[in-house]
């Protein structure tokens, strides 16, 4: 008598919970619509129960769905580290990845560093999703997170990528007319550009004396007619002279330099952003996962110009 569960169906089932409909998933396949059907309808039959809720326009995980995927995802992990595992110092980058990473940072660095990566590492099969909110550390839909500062969950490894500063910045016309502050108490006093993003504390700015690492920094609640959750509509409005903004330097260098926006009291630190690949513990040993945060440590302090982060994960 057959097994109920096929070896076939763990991947062909994980890839169909990740697509948005079974045409979708047929796509993802390479194969037909009524193909993926017919074997979506032959696993629930042999298993006795409904592992996809189905309507015209979407489906969605049953209960027993949802145990399924977790379990086939955890085996198909399991399996993917044997093998690398057992062929580590052998091994070449293969299979699938599946990254992470915010919105603007997503798009406009790590999206073409991925371009570079697969030209690389041809086996390896690249999914990026990007996303305002970062997904839970603990779930696992994720082999990679790239995110800024360091998670606080000590079930994942975090290794820094690339160094990364918050600053407060402005548009020339904005300071000419407005004027420069001198003291974050100042910031009271002008427009500053809100962004709503992930689980960060909203409408407050905390900043330290450079020259007084040792001091508490002073929590300033800023206020403004513009509000976002998308960083880089936050730098056009500064930009375009609507206020203060604090952002990445990643994603200020480039205006910072050519004095489309200056700096706001740089005398002052703001809370670290540095830069992070997260990843399970059990991907310690994934030569995909090792080569790909390795490419994106050196391509990122190359671009930079700054050091190359130290190696220890934690």
């Amino acid at each position: 008598m057959s097994s109920k569960i096929q070896p076939t169906d763990l991947k062909f089932f994980s890839t169909l919970a990740s697509s948005s409909s079974l045409s979708a998933a047929a796509r993802e396949l390479g194969v037909t619509l009524p193909a993926v059907s017919m074997h979506l309808s032959q696993m629930e039959e042999r298993l006795g129960v409904s592992l996809i809720t189905r309507t015209t326009r979407r489906m969605s995980l049953t209960p027993e769905g949802a145990v399924y995927l977790e379990h086939a995802r955890r085996i198909l992990g399991e399996i993917d580290e044997l093998e690398e595992v057992l062929g580590a110092s052998k091994a070449m980058p293969k299979g699938l990845l599946r990254v992470n990473a915010t919105l603007g940072f997503g798009r406009s660095h790590v999206a073409p560093l991925i371009s570079q990566f697969v030209r690389k590492y041809p086996e390896v099969e690249v999914q990026l999703q990007l996303s305002v909110v970062p997904p839970p550390l603990t779930d696992d839909l994720y082999d990679v997170c790239v995110r800024f500062g360091e998670p606080p969950d000590t079930r994942v490894i975090a290794r820094k990528i690339a160094p990364n500063r918050r600053l407060l910045c402005a548009s020339p016309g904005y300071l000419k007319r407005y004027g420069m502050p001198k003291t974050p108490k100042d910031l009271v006093e002008h427009n500053c550009i809100g962004i709503r993003q992930g689980e960060e504390a909203y409408g407050v700015w905390r900043l330290t004396n450079s020259r007084n690492r040792q001091s508490n920094p002073e929590s300033v609640r800023i206020s403004g007619n513009l509000t976002t959750n998308d960083g880089e509509i936050a730098v056009k409005w500064a930009l375009d002279g609507h206020g203060i903004l604090m952002r990445a330097e990643w994603d200020i260098e480039r205006d910072l330099q050519n004095g489309r926006l200056v700096q706001v009291l740089p005398q002052y630190a703001t809370p670290d952003a540095d830069i992070y690949a997260v990843y399970p513990q059990r991907h310690q040993m994934s030569a995909r996962v090792r080569a790909f945060v390795d490419f994106m440590t050196l391509a990122l302090a190359q671009q930079s110009g700054r050091p190359k982060p130290a190696h220890p994960d934690r």
